[in-house]
């Protein structure tokens, strides 16, 4: 009986880890595409022609 809860045990932590790889893996790309338009669609600053979207 303990065997079998181990490997129900392994198998929901796998499903789990498994799972939520997969939302990060959407996380990234949604990260990645906002950052693309913002280089995309970025607007020239007043004074010297080179614009950022972001403050860093």
């Amino acid at each position: 009986m303990v065997p079998l809860l181990f490997v129900l045990l392994l198998a929901v932590i796998l499903f789990g880890a498994g799972f939520a790889v997969n939302v990060l893996w959407w996380v990234a790309v949604a990260v990645l595409v906002l950052w693309v338009l913002g280089f995309v669609m970025r607007s020239p600053a007043a004074g010297g022609g080179r614009g950022r979207w972001y403050r860093w």
